[in-house]
Order: structure tokens, then C-alpha cells, then sequence
């Protein structure tokens, strides 16, 4: 799997249409896609799921209204349940050598273990193999199909592979793959994603309902350096999990025995809607060819991590997006895309 700033054939983006991804706040989220996808296209065409002729429509109004250039817009009428693309959309894996080709890794996807409607959005990979007309690997273990969303993993393209325990190896809630232990998951991750070093963190970051995704904690933004969230309120509720993170960073090493080098970035305010914690964080950034589009919480940390992000991308556009609405879906920039690499 090419770590996610290397060179992009396109951007998959599924468009907004459940209005329980995002109770009472759909129609402005369609605006914040606008936003995204305007500022995702000038580097690469971005795909984007839509389930009918009337969705489409009204995503092309979207995009227009916004100055988005259409001839960068694939329109691919794949209905979905939801529009996490990251977690259910195709994970690409590529070869360099005798030829360079991109393929699909076929997971299965069951909706975070948690939410009955999945069964649209788990055939996505299919379908994509079908339309791309790419070679789709189906990962299994014992003849069992995989569990896994693109959310629980961050690569560095170079055989290392950040996931969290929390997500992939508790057995007692929102279980993917009932029984596996940490050295088949581990086969699995070698197997599919052609790693050959696995990094575990812990616990995900509060109100995270996807059960401990590494995009919230700890990112890759080069071969050997990561992103790792940091809380400096010691009474905060997030704070005790991250620590433990920085400290298991200090003992983790490379796929090729080194240390990896690791910049802290900040965690804004906790952000609370209706009563609920949501899962705000700046590591959810997305890496494309154009820009690095970082989510904002009208908060003072947005201009820091903002920073930060800037000096570790010196080649790209850092941009900041709004990000507060979103994130009412549980989730922000990076859950709602995913990278299919250049061919060559």
C-alpha cells in the first residue's frame, strides 16, 4: 500500500445523503464537500460516489456554485449507505516491479461493528474493481473474510504500518473479526497490505465511535516521521491515552530498525454538540497531490497545528477546513476520502 503522499491518480469522495450521518446538518455539509473537493481537484481528478441522477444533480450544482472545474469530476453512480469512503471505499495497493499496476485489496466492511446499514457500502471495492478494471484481492485468513476500514491503518509506503490495539484486537466490543488474535491480524496486515513492521498504539481518542481509528491519534507525513496528538491538559479525558502513545513511539522502530522521529501536534477544546463529545482532532488531515487539508474548530490550537503541518509539507498547499459541522458525523476529512494512486 503507497503511503498516502505519494503521487495520486484520484481522490474518492462518497456525496452526503444520510441524514443520520449528520442529524439536522445535512444540506450545510454539502457545502463543506464543495470546499473539499475544490480544493482537492486542481492536483487529480476526484471520483465521487453518487446513488442516482437526482443525486448527482444536486452534487453538480453543489460544485459548480463553488467554481469547481468539472472536467476534473468523475461522477460514479455506486450507491452507498453512508459517505465514510475511507472505511469502506477500495484500499489501492500497487507493484513497481516487472510493471508498475495498482490493484484492489478487498476488505470487508460491516459498519464499524456498530450500525445496521452496511451492506451497500461493503460492495464498493467490487464495484470499483469492476469499473477500473483492476485485479481485486480478497483478504482472508483461514478461508474467513477480513474486517477492516482504511481508517484503522496509516502506511508510510515503505513496509511500516501504524494501527491501534483498541480497534483491531478488542474481542469484547465493536469486534470485527471475532477471534483473531494480534499474530493473525498481524499476517493479515503483511499479507494484503505488503508491510513488514506493524506499530500498536492503544486507545483511540474520546468520542470516537469507530472504536480507536489511528487517523484521529497518529499519522505518517513521511517515511520516518509521524504525527502524534498531544493533550496538555492533564485533567482532560484524553490526555492519559496520548502520553502512553508517546511513550510507546520511543520504543517502536522502523521497518528497518530505526527510530522513528516523532512531532507532536495539538488537540484543540473538547467540542460538544447536543450533549455529545465528538471526536475533533487535527490528525485527520488528508494528503493529496494539490494541497494538505487540515480540519478547523474555530479553536486557537487551528492556527498551530495548522503551522506545524505547513514545515512538515514545505511542496504543498496547507488549507484549512471548517470543520465543526462535520465532525457532528464523527468524523472529518480524512474519513471521508481516499487515495487511488498513479498508475506509474
Amino acid at each position: 500500500m503507497p503511503a498516502e503522499w505519494e503521487p495520486h491518480e484520484a481522490s474518492w469522495l462518497g456525496w452526503p445523503h444520510n441524514p443520520t450521518d449528520w442529524p439536522g446538518k445535512l444540506e450545510p455539509i454539502h457545502w463543506v464537500y464543495g470546499e473539499i473537493v475544490r480544493k482537492i481537484a486542481p492536483g487529480e481528478l476526484v471520483r465521487i460516489l453518487v446513488n442516482s441522477p437526482a443525486h448527482e444533480f444536486r452534487a453538480r450544482k453543489v460544485l459548480k456554485s463553488v467554481g469547481v472545474s468539472m472536467s476534473r469530476i468523475q461522477f460514479l453512480r455506486f450507491p452507498t449507505n453512508r459517505g465514510w469512503t475511507r472505511d469502506f471505499g477500495p484500499i489501492f495497493i500497487k507493484r513497481d516491479k516487472p510493471r508498475p499496476k495498482v490493484a484492489i485489496a478487498r476488505f470487508r466492511f460491516n459498519a464499524w461493528a456498530r450500525y445496521p446499514d452496511w451492506k451497500k457500502d461493503d460492495g464498493i471495492p467490487e464495484r470499483a474493481a469492476r469499473r477500473l478494471k483492476m485485479k481485486m484481492f480478497r483478504a482472508q485468513l483461514g478461508g474467513r473474510d477480513v474486517v477492516l476500514e482504511g481508517g484503522s491503518i496509516d502506511v508510510n509506503g515503505s513496509g511500516t504500518v501504524l494501527s491501534t490495539e483498541e480497534c483491531l484486537l478488542d474481542q469484547k466490543r465493536q469486534v470485527r473479526n471475532p477471534g483473531f488474535d494480534r499474530g493473525q491480524t498481524e499476517a493479515v496486515l503483511r499479507e494484503y497490505l505488503g508491510v513488514t513492521n506493524v506499530i500498536w498504539l492503544g486507545k483511540g481518542i474520546a468520542g470516537d465511535d469507530t472504536h480507536g481509528h489511528i487517523d484521529d491519534l497518529c499519522r505518517f507525513v513521511n517515511r520516518r516521521t509521524v504525527v502524534l496528538c498531544r493533550e496538555k491538559n492533564r485533567k482532560e479525558k484524553n490526555y492519559r491515552a496520548l502520553e502512553e502513545h508517546w511513550e510507546r513511539l520511543r520504543g517502536a522502530r522502523l521497518e528497518d530498525g530505526s527510530k522513528l522521529d516523532v512531532v507532536a501536534l495539538p488537540m484543540p477544546s473538547p467540542l460538544f454538540f447536543d450533549g455529545v463529545r465528538l471526536p475533533a482532532s487535527y490528525a485527520n488531515f488528508y494528503i493529496s497531490n494539490a494541497a494538505v487539508l487540515v480540519p478547523t474548530f474555530n479553536d486557537p490550537n487551528d492556527r498551530v497545528a495548522l503551522g506545524i503541518v505547513s514545515e512538515l509539507f514545505p511542496k504543498r498547499s496547507v488549507v484549512g477546513i471548517h470543520s465543526v459541522d462535520l465532525v457532528w458525523g464523527f468524523g472529518t476529512l480524512h474519513c471521508l476520502t481516499q487515495q487511488q494512486p498513479a498508475r506509474s
